[in-house]
Order: C-alpha cells, then sequence, then structure tokens
C-alpha cells in the first residue's frame, strides 16, 4: 500500500493483555501508529513499549507527556523502543527546547501535546522550537463536558506558522475522526476502549475488525 499523509493513531490506556488481544486484528500498516497510553505506561511501566514492540514492527508512540528532565526520559523512552515521544506543551521553554532537540539527536519523533494549553500558538512561539508533531487534545475529564470540543481551529493556525505535522486527540470515535480528517489533522489519535468504557473510541468487541477496516480507509 502506499503511504499516504495522514495517519491513525491507536491508543491502549487500559492493559498491555487488552493490546495483546486484539493486535493480531490490526492491519500491518505503515500509516498506523500505537500508542502506549499514559494510564498504560504508569500502570505497567516503561517497559510495556518494549513488550509492545514484540508485537507490532511499526510505530509505537510512548505518550509520557514530559514536563521535566527531559533529556533523561527520552532518553529512556528511546532505550524502551519507542519511535514517537511526547511532551506537554504547557512545561517550560528551557525543557520543551531540550525535548524537541534530544528527540533529533536520537532520531524519535518529538510530539508537542496541547492538552490544557489555551494558545498553542504562543507556547510554540515563546519557545521557539520546531517539534515534529503538535497535538491538539481535549482531555479525558473533559470529553462527556458539554461544551467542550476540541479546537479544530488551530490546526490551520499552527500549519500556516510551522511545518509540522498536526494530531488531533481526544474522545475520538468514527464521526469524530471524519471532522479531525476534514479539519486537517495529519494524525488522528484514537482510543482502544472497553465496551463498558465511558469514553468514545474504537471499541473492543465482536465488531472490532469491520470497525477499525472504516477507522483505516480515512487515512487511506
Amino acid at each position: 500500500m502506499a503511504k499516504s499523509n495522514k495517519y491513525l493513531q491507536l491508543a491502549f490506556n487500559n492493559s498491555f493483555n487488552d493490546f495483546v488481544s486484539v493486535v493480531g486484528l490490526i492491519p500491518k500498516n505503515e500509516n498506523i501508529i500505537i500508542e502506549a497510553g499514559t494510564p498504560l505506561i504508569k500502570r505497567e511501566g516503561i517497559g510495556v513499549v518494549n513488550k509492545m514492540k514484540f508485537y507490532w514492527p511499526g510505530d509505537i508512540c510512548a505518550d509520557i507527556k514530559v514536563v521535566d528532565g527531559a533529556k533523561a526520559e527520552v532518553e529512556m523512552v528511546k532505550e524502551a523502543g519507542a519511535t514517537y515521544i511526547t511532551a506537554l506543551g504547557n512545561a517550560s521553554e528551557e525543557t520543551l527546547r531540550i525535548f524537541v532537540d534530544t528527540c533529533k539527536s536520537l532520531g524519535v519523533k518529538s510530539v508537542i501535546d496541547m492538552i490544557n494549553t489555551p494558545d498553542p500558538l504562543r507556547s510554540l512561539w515563546k519557545a521557539n522550537i520546531y517539534p515534529d508533531v503538535v497535538t491538539i487534545h481535549r482531555g479525558r475529564d473533559e470529553e462527556n463536558s458539554f461544551g467542550e470540543v476540541i479546537q479544530y481551529k488551530n490546526i490551520a493556525k499552527i500549519k500556516g506558522k510551522w511545518d509540522v505535522l498536526v494530531g488531533a486527540a481526544g474522545g475520538i470515535d468514527e464521526k469524530e475522526m471524519q471532522s479531525a480528517s476534514f479539519n486537517g489533522a495529519d494524525i488522528v489519535v484514537v482510543n482502544v476502549v472497553r465496551p463498558d468504557d465511558p469514553w468514545g473510541g474504537l471499541v473492543m468487541d465482536s465488531s472490532f475488525k469491520n470497525h477499525i477496516k472504516d477507522f483505516i480507509k480515512l487515512v487511506e
């Protein structure tokens, strides 16, 4: 399959066993990124990234959300096998510069997550940094709050100033993924969720194999 300029990022947050139970149903597609989500890494340790690589030969994002100690944390996660690493956009300017520089020197992709960052452009401009990816992110606790939406308007603003990929995250289901793609998101982050989870995403049920095909069509 020819490589497109859009990516589907599948985020696993609950358990490594959840990942193992469905990874065989995920097509080996270079436009799919597997994410070791923040809750998963906190629960099982950074070594879970290395365990996931045994099952998934492609890109893996470690969503560690660096806020300090950037050099040491990037080195640690790179050693575990991650190819994308996240930092928070509201970290200090110095931390963000060290984060981006360290990622670049180690050959991993730097992702700045703008969760709870009202003005992503100002954060990038003040730090004078050029990450590989900037993610517009509605927080998990905000997903079910009335009026809390993913700020797609920032995608065009960021692309107008920086030559970066822009991701969208935050309770994205199939309908929301269409909106993210329409509004110019290069990477759409979709949580892989259990049937009883209260958050939106790709549900691990008997229809998982068919539903994932529908999601993939949007990045082909």
